[in-house]
């Protein structure tokens, strides 16, 4: 009778759980990605309640007084680190949704790819028109 005949299977079966995790764990970006998310989301309170006094100090104002007040230098920087900010933390959101649900690799891969140039383009255009405001273009 042949004993080693499914023995692997038992001791792969009665191994530690860190005993399989060895050797696939992370690569040294999770903590990374996990400080950064925190950091966009601090930012974005901050920025979030600027923007919402902003908004609603400009309530009954006429178009010439909310675009002064976004002309004004830290107004206009200050909403664009708001756009900025945003856009990347959506994409660090949405980046950890798709690793974890989407199990398909080159599904995943498009849609990481599609999310970043989304991002990229939408925080280009939200820089671009405050700068156009800002500058008088």
């Amino acid at each position: 009778m042949n004993l080693r005949v499914g023995t692997d299977d038992v001791r792969s079966q009665l191994r530690h759980p860190m005993k399989h995790a060895r050797g696939l764990g992370s690569a040294q970006h999770g903590v990374d990605h996990w400080w950064v998310q925190r950091v966009t989301a601090a930012a974005l309170i901050a920025l979030g309640l600027w923007f919402v006094v902003t908004v609603l100090s400009l309530l009954h104002a006429d178009y010439a007084t909310a675009k002064a007040m976004v002309a004004r230098p830290w107004n206009a920087l200050l909403l664009m680190l708001f756009v900025v900010t945003a856009f990347w933390h959506a994409v660090l959101g949405l980046q950890v949704v798709i690793e974890d649900y989407v199990h398909t690799r080159w599904k995943e891969v498009v849609l990481l790819v599609a999310i970043k140039f989304l991002a990229v383009l939408g925080a280009l255009a939200g820089v671009l028109a405050v700068l156009r405001i800002a500058l008088g273009v």
